[in-house]
């Protein structure tokens, strides 16, 4: 006899729904809330999950609130030196609340992405999932599950915590136009990125506000060989006042364009997004928008852990942090 997919002792929350024919959140309520779901739904889930191996590794970690004390991380890039404060940020306030954060790392794949978390999740008491390339239906149906926190991206009727990304373009397209440029390109970067979109939507806007032509230029891979590959076309186009999706393009572009014999800033000004520990490193110094990003991590840990104290939250309305352009030595008159 061949078992099916999903039996033993790998079954998931996902299996069980499959095989009972409803949804995995309808799975997590029949054992964490049984009064929300009917009694018969609930037999047939519980009989369903004792045949597949799921019942014995679920019921005792959901019999209890918070009884694992462990919390997710899943970031689209681990690579990616936006993360690492991040990362900090989470473990300290994890800590500090008697909880451990395990981390999951996308590697910029939806299809991986998805496939971590529906792994990870019975694990875990709660999850904070930054820069996410899955659908927000998707994310939503995760936060029926446990608690979620997203990061760098606005999804409705989740807690989310996202830079103020409008008003960094603002401060950077105004520190160009001081300088006296007129044309000002953005390089983007992922085009699942709610994030790029949000910046290249602020650009936008910004020239209509303030009077000067905005270019794209992109997509790109948001990396170091993502900048480099772009430099070509930077020169090619004779562009001369660049904004990057990150801080990892920006220094990849500023490379490229030193191969090519282009000057940053007396040839071309650069300024990048996050403002990671290597853009004060670099030479020329990177102009960036700085983003508290340990503030995220300990903000989306500290809503998880008092959500699974029975803290109500006021609203599921977007937090907005604040941030502020560095201003280095990528940046020069037109």
């Amino acid at each position: 006899m061949v078992n099916e997919p999903g039996t033993g002792s790998d079954a998931t929350i996902y299996d069980v729904a499959r095989v009972a024919g409803v949804s995995p959140s309808t799975v997590s309520r029949a054992f964490s809330r049984p009064g929300r779901v009917s009694a018969q739904t609930a037999q047939k889930i519980r009989q369903v999950a004792e045949e597949l191996g799921y019942r014995s590794r679920e019921v005792s970690r959901t019999s209890a609130k918070s009884t694992t004390k462990v919390l997710g991380l899943a970031v689209a890039d681990i690579t990616n030196p936006f993360n690492f404060r991040v990362i900090r940020g989470c473990q300290a306030a994890a800590a500090e609340a008697g909880f451990v954060v395990t981390l999951n790392d996308a590697q910029e794949s939806e299809a991986l992405e998805r496939e971590m978390l529906r792994r990870s999740l019975p694990l875990l008491d709660g999850l904070i999932i930054a820069s996410s390339r899955l659908s927000d239906t998707e994310l939503r149906t995760v936060a029926k599950s446990l608690p979620v926190v997203i990061l760098n991206r606005r999804v409705a009727g989740l807690h989310c915590i996202v830079p103020d990304m409008a008003h960094g373009i603002r401060k950077a397209t105004e520190h160009y136009l001081a300088l006296g440029h007129r044309n000002i390109t953005y390089l983007a970067g992922p085009e699942a990125s709610w994030a790029d979109g949000m910046r290249w939507r602020a650009m936008r806007d910004s020239a209509k506000d303030l009077g000067f032509t905005e270019h794209r230029v992109g997509p790109f891979a948001p990396t170091l060989q993502g900048g480099r590959g772009a430099a070509e076309v930077i020169a090619a186009r004779r562009l001369k006042a660049v904004i990057c999706y990150n801080d990892l393009m920006a220094i990849g572009l500023i490379q490229g364009l030193a191969e090519r014999g282009i000057k940053v800033p007396d040839q071309v000004s650069v300024i990048g997004f996050d403002n990671i520990f290597a853009s004060a490193l670099i030479t020329p110094g990177l102009t960036t928008v700085a983003a508290p990003l340990t503030m995220l991590g300990d903000s989306a840990v500290r809503y998880i852990v008092g959500s699974l104290a029975g803290h109500k939250a006021a609203d599921a309305a977007p937090v907005s942090v604040p941030v502020r352009l560095i201003v280095r030595h990528s940046t020069g008159p037109a």
